[in-house]
């Protein structure tokens, strides 16, 4: 005779697949990390996207000073930390996606936001040489409009890798 079973039919777990498993307290610490590199980045794009605005908004010898101001004490920093955020985020970013059930390229939203890394990076460094220029005085209209467009998109970009890893949207990538 033949007893009935009270449990719950699940279906069968998906085992997740991982290149390794590190301790759950690492992977915080590198999740902790990650995500302090990537507000700090945003941080930064924010502060030169103020003092682009402030130069816009400033005429003849203010607007000089401003850009000046911009290219003599924020430029190396910008650069430097732009670049230690940029490449800490996406180390980082690459560790808990080869070390979670997320995977560098298994979901949209990581490989997505890991080519936004990349551009952002790019961006950050197109960035520095129109600033530069303009601070010698002679502020180009055109190169006004590029550090103005550049400071805006990367922030969009960083921006919205940020909606990515709340919201994951899209699915699988299939194979």
């Amino acid at each position: 005779m033949t007893t009935l079973s009270t449990a719950p039919i699940t279906p069968p777990q998906r085992a997740r697949r991982v290149l390794w498993s590190i301790p759950v307290r690492l992977r915080k610490s590198i999740l902790v990390t990650h995500v302090a590199s990537a507000g700090a980045w945003i941080g930064i794009d924010a502060i030169s996207i103020v003092l682009v605005a402030i130069g816009w908004v400033r005429a003849g010898e203010d607007r000089t000073t401003v850009y000046r101001a911009l290219a003599d004490f924020f430029v190396v920093p910008l650069l430097l930390s732009a670049l230690v955020a940029g490449t800490v985020c996406l180390l980082t970013g690459a560790l808990l996606g080869l070390a979670t059930k997320w995977g560098l390229v298994r979901y949209w939203w990581v490989a997505v936001k890991l080519v936004l890394n990349f551009i952002a990076c790019a961006m950050m460094l197109a960035f520095l040489g129109p600033v530069t220029e303009l601070a010698t005085g002679e502020q180009p209209l055109q190169d006004i409009w590029f550090v103005s467009f550049l400071a805006a998109t990367a922030m969009a970009l960083l921006s919205f890798a940020m909606v990515l890893s709340v919201f994951k949207p899209w699915g699988r990538v299939r194979k």
